[in-house]
């Protein structure tokens, strides 16, 4: 379901590049969607879902399920209140919030108007996504992953509707993307309530702001919002120091990054949200050892997976862009911009994907902190290699320096969770990466010479696209054969759990 929604956001990418291109308007547009939308991790799918789960699973099991609910009924009008005010406060202080995060717009006044008033259009969407990421934490509890996994499609679909129907209708044609990314955020909320209901949720109009569970999530959350927000923080340092390179940056950085998403949103968000309820459970039931094996287990996936992910982004980054975007004001520049954003954020694809799963086992455990105390030190290092690489790489050097402060930040959460349980099949987990590597230097090497020989960037559409699927389907196959050949237990894990399907 994750795969099917992150296809719809590639066509969503393709019809805003085709229109905007990597123009002033897009990039407005960019920054405008980013900032409510980084809000909404903090405030909705960030902290609330990782403060939450632990707590309601502790609740459930010891209380009951009349108390769970009543818990979470109280949270949900806590949170309402809190992103209601947050959306005020970013409609009334917009142009401030713009002149922080992109002080480079400030000298072209057009582009700096358009993105406040983008901005202003766009605040009630963190209302509507705060809420519909919290009904998918309660749905997660109870081992429902598929429709919140889709719902995200919703907000896809809308704006690829807003881009095409409604922006040539409009004197700003942006505003419609706006009206999409609404209406979307709307409908994400709307879509999971009958489910939730069905699970055992009601509704009670009133607020207990001082209860000892809110109080406990509160402390939970708090440090769970620079934990979690690591990654989106550092996208926005990224937005800053790109608004003061030359136009376009903003958009190189934007489509690069909306590339590694797929992998990170399919396999790394997907095996963190399922991860999470499990470790809370086994916590629960103080069953440590069967924690340390789902960890590590968890690791080794997400290696098995994203180590030739990399390979094959950084190998095919050029035949990728210039088949999927590579048309109407999606010019060759942009494609070159988008590519080299595109090299450098996939190095950092395994650590970006890491982070998701072993960052849920520090929540699980109900310690918040040690996350944000890594993600502090980790900002830091991205903000300082920001300023040292953005001169010799530019928007390359903002993309290099997010990926490094990534591994940076997985490695020493692998460090102190194994100071805290113990030895976590290190050895295992090392054998694994030396032979998937090898694995995926071979697939690499095929596929690069099958590439050069077929490849024509100056070939329509269709053609183009043959020889992409072939060189990804070439690369899949073979890694799987040789993954095979080495009894490699991951996959054999994803066979059997396909053969049960």
């Amino acid at each position: 379901m994750t795969l099917i929604s992150r296809l719809f956001g590639f066509l969503r990418d393709l019809v805003i590049a085709m229109q905007f291109g990597a123009t002033a308007a897009a990039d407005a547009f960019f920054v405008a969607f980013k900032i409510p939308n980084v809000q909404r991790k903090i405030l909705g799918e960030g902290a609330v879902t990782a403060a939450f789960i632990p707590v309601f699973l502790e609740i459930r099991n010891r209380k009951g399920e009349k108390e769970a609910w009543k818990m979470t009924a109280n949270l949900l009008n806590i949170l309402l209140s809190v992103l209601v005010t947050s959306s005020i406060s970013l409609a009334i202080f917009a142009p401030f919030v713009i002149m922080i995060f992109t002080p480079g717009f400030i000298a072209t006044p057009d582009k700096f108007e358009l993105t406040v008033l983008l901005t202003q259009w766009m605040t009630p969407y963190l209302i509507f996504i705060g809420l519909a990421v919290f009904c998918t934490g309660i749905l997660n509890t109870y081992s429902i992953f598929a429709l919140p996994a889709i719902s995200p499609a919703l907000l896809n679909i809308c704006m690829i509707v807003g881009a095409i129907t409604i922006s040539p209708q409009l004197e700003t044609p942006t505003l419609g993307l706006a009206i999409g990314v609404l209406v979307g955020g709307f409908l994400q909320f709307v879509i999971q309530l009958p489910a939730v209901t069905r699970c055992g949720f009601k509704f009670i109009p009133s607020i207990q702001w001082k209860s000892v569970e809110v109080v406990r999530i509160s402390k939970l959350m708090i440090p769970a919002i620079l934990g979690l927000a690591v990654y989106e923080l550092n996208m926005l340092v990224d937005t800053l120091l790109a608004s003061l390179l030359p136009e376009g940056s903003i958009s190189y950085l934007y489509y690069g990054n909306r590339l590694v998403q797929l992998p990170l949103g399919v396999f790394g968000v997907a095996i963190g949200v399922a991860i999470l309820p499990m470790l809370s459970n086994q916590v629960a039931n103080k069953d440590f050892s069967q924690m340390i094996k789902t960890i590590s287990f968890g690791i080794r996936l997400i290696l098995f997976i994203t180590i030739p992910a990399t390979i094959g982004l950084i190998l095919l980054r050029f035949p990728i862009v210039n088949t999927l975007w590579e048309r109407g004001e999606f010019v060759r520049l942009t494609t070159d911009g988008t590519t080299i954003a595109l090299l450098y954020y996939s190095v950092g694809l395994c650590a970006f994907c890491g982070i998701k799963v072993i960052v849920p086992a520090f929540y699980s455990l109900q310690d918040t902190k040690t996350p944000a105390k890594v993600g502090v030190y980790s900002m830091i290092l991205n903000i300082i290699l920001n300023l040292i690489l953005m001169g010799p790489l530019k928007h390359g050097g903002l993309a290099l320096a997010t990926s490094i402060a990534a591994l940076f930040n997985v490695i020493l959460l692998i460090h102190f969770l194994r100071k805290r349980l113990g030895l976590m099949g290190g050895r295992k987990i090392l054998w694994s990466t030396i032979k998937l590597s090898f694995a995926s230097g071979i697939m690499a090497i095929v596929v690069y010479f099958f590439n050069e020989a077929f490849f024509d960037p100056a070939a329509t559409f269709l053609p183009k696209l043959l020889v992409l699927s072939a060189d990804i389907g070439i690369g899949v196959i073979l890694y799987a054969v040789l993954s095979r050949m080495i009894q490699n237990e991951e996959l054999s894990f994803l066979l059997e759990l396909a053969r049960k399907r």
